[in-house]
């Protein structure tokens, strides 16, 4: 499990994003068990209450379930699995569109330009694989 931190959002928000993600391309499925809150936070070396508070933002979101005793789970719940990748998806368009819409580009011209970009990423991507 590897995180690159960054310097503008909590650790905690870039925790719970980084097991969104991981659920988002399946490298965390329903049900499956996850570190307990000091085994994160010994494999992150983050502060032991910065991994609880991710979990329990987890646990509010309905990301993971943890019951007395047992280790914590991804949740079972499709519909909040389904969420994710949507969320991840319209946070990134958000964040995108914030920074170009300054530049008034054409929305013709703009997804013409997207699609090149990521079909260039994704031929560079197969080439490393």
């Amino acid at each position: 499990m590897k995180i690159n931190f960054n310097n503008r959002d909590p650790v905690y928000v870039q925790v719970v994003r980084y097991f969104k993600e991981q659920i988002a391309i399946g490298m965390l499925e329903s049900g499956q068990e996850i570190p307990s809150r000091r085994e994160l936070a010994s494999m992150l070396k983050i502060n032991p209450n910065t991994a609880q508070r991710a979990y329990k933002e987890m646990e509010e979101q309905g990301l993971i379930h943890t019951e007395k005793n047992f280790p914590s789970r991804i949740t079972s719940d499709e519909s909040i699995l389904n969420k994710v990748r949507s969320e991840l998806i319209m946070e990134a368009v958000d964040s995108f569109i914030q920074s170009i819409r300054p530049i008034n580009v054409p929305v013709d011209e703009l997804l013409h330009i997207v699609k090149e970009k990521y079909q260039s990423a994704n031929i560079g991507r197969e080439e490393i694989e």
